[in-house]
């Protein structure tokens, strides 16, 4: 377990400590997206759903999401988040909702948790907001696109 940094000497999971990291510009990009059918798509995009706008409450679940990240993923560390940009498009040839998120901070961890958790509650909110006209959506290809800063460097996702 050399490799794994959030497990102790007895291989229990610990929280790293992460005080004696410089403070760096730190950046993620996350993406993801929901299929729906033809006829949700329709409700999505006309604003016909009974629950409200959903491309407009999925965006304020995915900040909502990020800013949350360490009461849901255990060894996340509370962050200052410095801002969060949440990007939904409908995508009508692939019948989906399309989802980014763009995190941001200055501080001594990543933010590729808080993007992808921005990007997981705004499509677990698109789900919950269609699933009285479809239960067979599709959550998929959730996946981090981009991070900057840190010891490890940037990464940039080829697709």
């Amino acid at each position: 377990m050399g490799d794994f940094t959030h497990f102790n000497e007895e291989g229990r999971a610990k929280m790293v400590d992460v005080g004696v990291k410089d403070t760096s510009r730190r950046t993620a990009v996350a993406a993801g997206r929901v299929l729906v059918n033809p006829d949700t798509f329709a409700l999505i995009k006309t604003g016909g759903m009974k629950k409200g706008d959903v491309l407009t409450v999925a965006q304020v679940a995915g900040v909502m999401g990020a800013k949350r990240t360490p009461d849901l993923i255990p060894m996340c560390h509370p962050i200052l988040i410095d801002g969060i940009d949440m990007k939904l498009s409908l995508n009508e040839e692939r019948c989906c909702v399309e989802i980014e998120a763009t995190v941001s901070c200055d501080g001594r961890t990543g933010v590729e948790m808080e993007a992808l958790s921005a990007v997981s509650t705004a499509a677990l909110t698109v789900y919950d907001m269609c699933k009285a006209v479809q239960k067979d959506m599709v959550i998929t290809d959730i996946r981090l696109l981009k991070k900057t800063g840190g010891v490890h460097g940037d990464f940039e996702r080829k697709e």
